[in-house]
């Protein structure tokens, strides 16, 4: 299928440290990819460079193969959508009226369909009326991915299949309701959209995602199928650990940290 996102070459600096160096990849219409690494490698800037919202230092990002920063603002919205790590709401907005932010032109009569859709599919239609602030910071997470998913389906109802851009989606939310996410994601990339998420847990990236990029040091380390991905001397070389990968009766592996990676023995 189609490239939705391509990054060239991309770099991203502050000051004199260099946040993410030379990073390329391209992302297809109805793939999930899930990038990975430990704290501190670029994950997160390398999504924000992805939305447009930072520019980078080097290189390019090319959405639908156009430059990104040549849409506006409003452009941009209708064509990826983002769930941020820490989003911050003081005023009391009901769950309902956060959800409907993500509609664009649409009359509130045909967002209506939308919104109810979006919170249902978070679970969270009995609570429409509740005032935000009220809720778990679970909760109010999933509030705000009904939001991003209805911005998302505005869009691709005018400009065709989308961008999803997750960024450690799950980090709030009880076991349950993490694997409800990212089947919810899941279902938007097997509907067309390229799904770009950064996962903290292993296991949830590998049964989710189509392919694996892993970050290092701000530089792709790594980038391929789980069956490629997930060895035992990656997982070693890019999360200092030890531990043995296995495979369930799919053939899908899995990881059961073992310990700390022994330090090298002195000479």
């Amino acid at each position: 299928m189609s490239a939705v996102i391509e990054a060239r070459s991309l770099s991203k600096r502050a000051g004199r440290a260099t946040l993410l160096d030379g990073v390329g990849l391209t992302v297809a219409a109805g793939e999930m990819v899930a990038v990975i690494g430990p704290n501190g490698a670029g994950k997160s800037t390398l999504l924000r460079l992805l939305s447009g919202d930072l520019r980078p230092s080097a290189g390019e990002v090319r959405l639908k193969q156009r430059d990104i920063g040549s849409f506006t603002p409003r452009e941009l919205a209708a064509r990826r959508a983002m769930l941020s790590q820490h989003i911050s709401v003081s005023f009391p907005f009901t769950v309902a009226e956060i959800v409907r932010m993500g509609v664009n032109d649409r009359s509130a009569r045909d967002a209506g369909p939308l919104v109810d859709a979006a919170l249902e599919e978070v679970g969270l239609a009995h609570f429409r009326e509740r005032q935000l602030p009220t809720l778990s910071g679970g909760e109010q997470q999933r509030a705000h991915f009904a939001r991003v998913l209805v911005q998302l389906a505005c869009g691709e109802a005018e400009h065709g299949p989308g961008l999803l851009l997750l960024d450690e989606p799950t980090s709030s939310l009880d076991l349950r309701h993490q694997i409800d996410l990212v089947e919810a994601a899941r279902r938007r990339a097997g509907s067309g959209t390229a799904v770009i998420a950064i996962l903290h847990d292993l296991n949830l990236a590998i049964r989710f995602a189509d392919r694996l990029i892993v970050l290092a040091g701000g530089k792709l380390a790594a980038d391929g199928s789980r069956a490629d991905i997930v060895t035992r001397e990656i997982i070693r070389d890019i999360f200092e650990i030890e531990a043995v990968v296995h495979r369930d009766d799919d053939g899908v592996p899995y990881v059961l940290p073992q310990s700390m990676r022994a330090p090298p023995t002195p000479r």
